[in-house]
């Protein structure tokens, strides 16, 4: 029987909805263990925040980040205790996401990640005021071609660029308010049927982040990485990190680069997995998985029974 190769990948901001971890919390004492220490480590209650909103403080992107990663982890954490023998080949995640992964990977340890998480969402939110900055996705279009409009429109009226190659024909761009109205208008004009601004409230994955990247250094500097124990895919290069300064580097400039998430699928593929398992909250990288590898088996799970229901099923599918 050949062998099986999978991908665990872990979803970014976007994903949070109030209700999240609940049924984990409520699975068993270790997973319980897991919220509360996030608590500890914070210093305010994240698992109420998960578990009964209200909806605009989850929103905060000081929040969120950290939210979804701890909802992530448990949920990863509640499939090991269950079922062990699941060996993946890669982890990876997208933006936020990469974090999870390092965390599955057992790179950083969770409270480091908790805590460099919430400070990554308090810098990027600080880094440009309200309304200065904006991002956008522009659906059915060629990536050269929003790549085009972009380098344009920066020689023109100011920055914006791709932020998120998200699947083929979903492109994100992030950049100052006007500068990305602009590009819409120019992309519309140009033939692009969809481009919907996006409810964020900060540019993020640009240049704009350079100072949320500065003041993040220093927090990695206080944070031991090892070495990943599954191969974890960058974002930012869209193949593995090769050594823990390379994992440290990369997920600060990963702040101001694009995150790379279609050539992050496409290595994993063609590197053999053919089944990819997103663990977390929602099911955005399932859909963009099965845009970017239309063969690809893909698997969401995140709530107690769904991770039990995968790992039975799972067993019983022939490769």
């Amino acid at each position: 029987m050949a062998e099986r190769k999978v991908a665990f990948v872990f979803p970014g901001q976007g994903s949070q909805y109030v209700g999240m971890g609940r049924k984990l919390y409520e699975s068993s004492d270790e997973i319980k263990a897991l919220f509360d220490l996030a608590d500890d480590v914070l210093g305010f209650k994240l698992s109420e925040l998960c578990f009964h909103g209200p909806e605009d403080k989850l929103k905060l992107t000081e929040n969120t980040q950290p939210a979804i990663l701890l909802v992530s982890i448990t949920a990863y954490k509640y499939m090991r205790m269950k079922n062990n023998d699941i060996k993946p080949c890669f982890v990876s995640g997208h933006s936020l996401g990469e974090y999870s992964a390092l965390v599955a990977s057992e790179s950083l340890r969770l409270e480091d990640a908790l805590r460099l998480v919430r400070a990554r969402g308090k810098y990027m939110q600080e880094a440009v005021p309200v309304g200065e900055g904006a991002m956008a996705a522009i659906l059915g279009a060629e990536d050269s071609l929003v790549e085009e409009v972009c380098s344009e429109i920066i020689k023109n009226f100011g920055y914006v660029a791709p932020a998120n190659y998200n699947s083929p024909g979903q492109i994100v761009i992030s950049g100052k308010s006007e500068s990305v109205n602009k590009a819409i208008e120019v992309l519309k004009s140009k033939g692009v049927k969809r481009a919907i601004l996006l409810p964020v409230s900060a540019p993020f994955h640009s240049e704009l982040m350079l100072e949320a990247g500065k003041k993040l250094e220093r927090d990695f500097e206080r944070v031991t990485i090892k070495s990943p124990k599954i191969s974890a895919i960058s974002n930012v290069t869209g193949k593995p990190y090769e050594n823990e300064n390379d994992i440290r580097k990369l997920l600060i400039e990963q702040l101001t680069k694009p995150v790379k998430w279609v050539d992050c699928v496409r290595y994993m593929y063609d590197n053999g997995v053919r089944d990819f398992v997103e663990i977390g909250p929602g099911k955005v990288l399932s859909g963009l998985i099965k845009r970017i590898c239309e063969d690809a088996n893909v698997y969401s799970i995140e709530h107690p029974l769904e991770i039990e229901s995968f790992l039975e099923n799972f067993d019983k599918e022939k490769v």
